[in-house]
């Protein structure tokens, strides 16, 4: 039998194909089927770089701060009317909670924030100075980024105001209904030395009442004393990253001061951590570190920043032994860019960074999974390229993470200090409500926002090749007995594509159009539209016993 049906008004499917049920099924225990069961995987994350975000109260942007050494709107000029900006901007928590439904109208559940920790109030005078387009050069500069603490315990003033606490803050994100991922670190506190004269913050790191514990003293990393001099004590007398100190985290007391810390912010509301340079600090720290914080909070979330494409070498933080920590998807990133910034590009290369099978992570589908952020340049796509994006990022393996601005394509292809922290102020989102490639992200993540298919169920692929890709997202567990087969088409014409294996016959519904499908025999046609998606859903335990198998057979070797 073939049943022809309308998908909307730019799309048709043709079903065909009938599936056995073999007798073995009946009344069989429900096998467990899943990608991950990870709670936090049925998140997606918007990441918001607060000072840059929106200006919600200009009572604590403080434009006169710093003196002779301002850390106001340090703008840094380019050619042709081109700028970026080395200053605080004036973002904050009242300009988070001034956009919650913008927010969550895309269909995001969970926010990650820049580091809400106090950094000094001048701008840095050491280094070699910053420019337009310049990179690892700190001279300056201010810490409006948030990842220049003097104080691990105490809050910036440009981001609290005096009617919002961060406690206040989280409580009112909670009440929305979404996590909040706090943003720490450990590797570094502030750029702390080559000063022609020592600036207050800078070197300096306080308790939580306010006590000098820790000062670099402008110092070369080579010229401290950690056994003689106690303010030496919590840094590694060799340099790291640029000019900013080096903490030992070998050491008991530095490990207190950070690691209770840590436990202080999920005190005031962090329903997860994402941490900064994790590859700059041991594995003993990070295990030590995890189970404490894991002791007080099981289960609690955390994903790590590694910079490298390298799986093998990231994939090392999610092993139990070195604290079972995710990490942000490097590699997948990168495979990304390269598909979603070129219209010739094969959907294939992203089938090896998927790592289904014997892959080195301790669990691939608990990554988080991204295309740009605020550390690299943004992805230079066209519109469609990014539909195309987060229709894969929205479908596939991995909890999506999407820079602020990503949504409407807010200055793509520059770098850090090109434009790619440029602020974006409340004008700008007001203006990117409508805004195409915010449409469709809105569409297809509040799909997955519905389908425990698509946060945490196993991904088996049907196809990745040329600009199709076909593939399954099944979980089948005691909370969700879910099948989805996703289509996706990033080409420019639509396409029709055919699953003609494994798909049982019942009732479907496909999530873009809405329409309600009976399947009767094996095997699904659709035409797929340009750049356009469709997620067929069957809800219900598997009927057949050799696709079960299949997935069994690939959990097994994940």
């Amino acid at each position: 039998m073939r049943k022809l049906f309308t998908l909307g008004a730019v799309a048709s499917a043709v079903i065909l194909g009938g599936c056995q049920t073999t007798d073995s099924t009946v009344n069989a225990p429900v096998a467990h089927i899943y990608g991950t069961q990870e709670p936090f995987a049925k998140e997606a994350v918007y990441f918001v770089m607060t000072d840059r975000f929106v200006d919600g109260d200009p009572r604590n942007n403080f434009e006169q701060q710093g003196g002779d050494h301002p850390s106001w709107s340090l703008r840094l000029e380019g050619p042709d009317g081109k700028f970026a900006n080395a200053g605080y901007m004036g973002g904050d928590f009242k300009g988070i909670l001034q956009n919650i439904d913008y927010i969550k109208d895309m269909g995001f559940s969970a926010i990650w924030i820049t580091p809400v920790l106090d950094n000094p109030d001048q701008g840095f005078t050491g280094d070699e100075p910053i420019s337009y387009g310049g990179m690892f050069k700190d001279g300056g500069k201010s810490g409006y980024h948030g990842y220049w603490a003097t104080n691990f315990y105490k809050a910036d003033e440009h981001l609290v105001s005096d009617d919002l606490t961060v406690s206040d803050f989280t409580s009112a994100m909670h009440d929305a209904g979404f996590k909040v991922v706090f943003d720490i670190v450990a590797n570094h506190g502030t750029p702390s030395w080559t000063m022609p004269e020592d600036q207050p913050g800078y070197g300096e790191l306080y308790d939580k009442d306010g006590n000098l514990v820790a000062d670099h003293m402008n110092l070369p990393p080579e010229s401290l004393d950690p056994e003689n001099e106690p303010l030496h004590r919590f840094f590694h007398p060799y340099p790291d990253l640029v000019k900013l100190s080096n903490l030992n985290e070998h050491h008991p007391d530095v490990q207190e001061y950070l690691i209770n810390s840590y436990l202080y912010w999920i005190e005031q509301g962090a329903d997860a951590f994402r941490i900064d340079t994790i590859r700059h600090v041991s594995h003993d720290f990070w295990r030590t570190m995890s189970d404490r914080i894991r002791a007080e909070h099981p289960g609690f979330y955390m994903f790590g920043e590694s910079f490298q494409y390298d799986a093998n070498f990231i994939a090392q933080h999610t092993q139990p032994k070195n604290g079972g920590i995710s990490v942000l998807d490097f590699p997948m990133q990168k495979a990304m860019v390269s598909v979603f910034e070129n219209a010739d590009s094969d959907f294939a290369t992203l089938a090896d960074t998927l790592y289904l099978t014997h892959g080195p992570y301790h669990n691939p589908y608990e990554l988080t999974t991204f295309y740009d952020n605020h550390d690299m340049a943004r992805m230079n796509a066209s519109d469609e390229g990014f539909i195309d994006a987060h229709n894969w990022l929205f479908t596939a393996r991995g909890i999506p993470v999407v820079y602020q601005g990503s949504e409407f394509g807010y200055m793509r292809g520059t770098s850090e200090h090109q434009g790619n922290r440029n602020y974006i102020g409340q004008a700008r989102l007001d203006a990117a409500v409508s805004h195409p490639i915010r449409s469709k992200l809105s569409q297809i993540a509040s799909i997955r926002q519905a389908l425990p298919a698509l946060q945490r169920g196993l991904q088996y692929n049907v196809r990745l090749a040329g600009h199709e890709a076909v593939f399954f997202r099944v979980v089948q567990d005691d909370d969700a007995q879910q099948t989805a087969l996703v289509m996706l088409n990033k080409s420019d014409s639509p396409l029709v594509m055919v699953a003609d294996t494994y798909v049982e016959p019942g009732k479907w519904k496909e999530w873009v159009t809405g329409e309600d499908v009976t399947i009767s025999e094996q095997g699904i046609t659709a035409t797929v539209p340009a750049h356009g998606v469709r997620v067929f859903v069957k809800n219900g335990t598997l009927q057949s016993a050799d696709f079960e198998q299949a997935l069994l057979t690939q959990m097994a070797r994940q």
